[in-house]
C-alpha cells in the first residue's frame, strides 16, 4: 500500500514539475515575444515610480498583455530596482524584455517634450515641441522670441517637468558674440563665459541638461569645430591659395556670409580663390559689415559709402588678402568649399534677385549684372 502511495506521489511530483517547467518556458517565451503594441508610444516614468505603476500604465495602453509577467521578468533579470525616470519611446511590437531594457538602461529621454533654443543670424527663438511617436517627427507646441515676446505658459509648464529635454541649435554664420549672448540668457545653464574666438564654434545642435555649465557647452562647440577644420584642411586641393587652417577658417566664414544657397558655395569660393591668386582685393561686403559691428549684434541696414571706404582690419575693399580673423562661425559645407573650390574663371559676382548670385569673368559682364540687380532693387522699393 505504502509503495503505491509513494509511487503515485512521485508521479504527481513529476507531473507537477513538468507542468511548472512548461509554465516557466511559456512565461519566458511570452516575455521575449513581440508585444501587442501596434503603434509606437511615449512612456513617461515619473521620479519615484516603480515597476508596478509602469506595468499598469503599459497594460492600459496596450503595450503588454500581462503586467504580472512583466514585473516577474524584471525581477528575474534583477532590473526592478534600476528603473529610470524619463520619457521613453516604446516601438511597435516591443517585447516585455525590450521594454524593461528601455526603462532601465538610463541615458537621455528618447521622446516627449523638447525645448530648442535657436541661435539665428538675425534673431533668437525658443521652440517647444513634442515628438509624435507614430511618425517619429516633432510637432511644434509654441515658438517665441524671448527678446520681444512674453514667456508663454506652455514654456513655463514644460520647464517644470522633470523629463523635458533641452537643445541649443546654432545656425551657420552666427558670430561668437551672438552665441555668447544667447548662452548667457539661457537660464537652465550655469556659470559665466567670455566671448570665444570668432569662427571657433561649430554650428550644430547640442543637447544640454539643467545645470550644465556654459563653459562646457562652448568647449563642445570648439572641439567640434577643431575637428571640422582639421578634416577640411587635410582634404584641401593642392592649389588652394591658403597657407594654414586659420586662413581656411577665415575664407570659409566669408563664404558662409556671402551665400545661403548651398549649390553656390564652391562657386563663391572659386571667385575668392581666383582673386587671391591674382593679388586682387576680395571686396566683399560682409567683411565691411564685420568691421562696423565687430560681430556684436546685427547691422540692420545697408552699408554707407563712407563705411565702404573706411579702413578697418576687416574691410577687404581697403586691405589686401584675407582679414585677420574669421567674420562668423562657418559650417562644414563652407569649410569644405573653401578647401576645394570649383575651377572657374569667375572673379566677380553680385546678387541676382533669386537669393543666389550672377557670376562673371570680365568687368563688363559684371557691370551688366550689377545694373540688372540695381533695377530689381528699384522695382522692389516701388512696390
Amino acid at each position: 500500500m505504502w509503495r503505491a502511495v509513494a509511487s503515485n506521489a512521485l508521479t504527481l511530483l513529476i507531473v507537477a514539475l513538468f507542468l511548472l517547467g512548461g509554465v516557466i518556458l511559456f512565461g519566458q517565451s511570452t516575455y521575449r515575444a513581440a508585444g501587442p503594441l501596434t503603434e509606437a508610444v511615449c512612456l513617461r516614468v515619473q521620479p519615484g515610480s516603480n515597476m508596478s505603476r509602469v506595468s499598469a500604465d503599459l497594460e492600459q495602453r496596450g503595450a503588454i498583455a500581462n503586467g504580472m509577467l512583466f514585473r516577474v521578468g524584471a525581477d528575474y533579470s534583477d532590473k526592478s530596482d534600476k528603473l529610470k525616470a524619463g520619457a521613453f519611446l516604446v516601438p511597435a511590437g516591443a517585447s516585455m524584455e525590450e521594454i524593461v531594457e528601455i526603462v532601465t538602461r538610463g541615458g537621455a529621454s528618447t521622446c516627449g517634450t523638447e525645448v530648442v533654443y535657436r541661435v539665428g543670424v538675425t534673431r533668437k527663438t525658443v521652440q517647444v515641441r513634442e515628438l509624435d511617436p507614430a511618425t517619429g517627427r516633432f510637432v511644434e507646441v509654441v515658438s517665441f522670441n524671448p527678446a520681444e515676446e512674453e514667456t508663454p505658459a506652455d514654456y513655463t509648464r514644460v520647464r517644470a517637468e522633470a523629463d523635458t529635454r533641452y537643445r541649443i541649435a546654432v545656425a551657420e554664420g552666427v558670430t561668437s558674440w551672438q552665441v555668447m549672448d544667447s548662452l548667457n540668457n539661457i537660464e537652465l545653464l550655469s556659470g559665466e563665459i567670455s566671448r570665444p574666438a570668432e569662427g571657433a564654434l561649430a554650428p550644430d545642435s547640442y543637447e544640454v541638461r539643467v545645470g550644465d555649465t556654459r563653459e562646457s557647452v562652448i568647449a563642445r562647440m570648439q572641439e567640434a569645430q577643431e575637428i571640422l577644420v582639421a578634416a577640411a584642411w587635410e582634404s584641401r586641393a593642392e592649389d588652394v591659395p591658403l597657407n594654414s587652417p586659420e586662413e581656411l577658417l577665415i575664407l570659409a566664414s566669408i563664404i558662409e556670409k556671402e551665400t545661403g544657397v548651398a549649390e553656390e558655395r564652391r562657386q563663391v569660393a572659386s571667385v575668392f580663390a581666383n582673386r587671391l591668386d591674382r593679388g586682387m582685393r576680395l571686396q566683399t561686403d560682409p567683411t565691411v559689415i564685420y568691421g562696423v559691428t565687430e560681430g556684436v549684434g546685427v547691422l540692420g541696414r545697408g552699408l554707407r559709402q563712407s563705411e565702404l571706404r573706411r579702413e578697418t582690419p576687416w574691410n577687404t575693399y581697403v586691405i589686401a588678402g584675407l582679414p585677420p580673423t574669421p567674420i562668423a562661425n562657418p559650417g562644414r559645407a563652407s569649410l569644405e568649399a573653401a578647401a576645394n573650390p570649383d575651377e572657374t574663371p569667375y572673379i566677380f559676382f553680385v546678387a541676382d534677385g533669386t537669393g543666389g548670385h550672377a557670376f562673371a569673368t570680365t568687368l563688363a559682364e559684371h557691370n551688366q549684372n550689377v545694373a540688372k540687380w540695381r533695377q530689381i532693387e528699384a522695382e522692389r522699393a516701388n512696390q
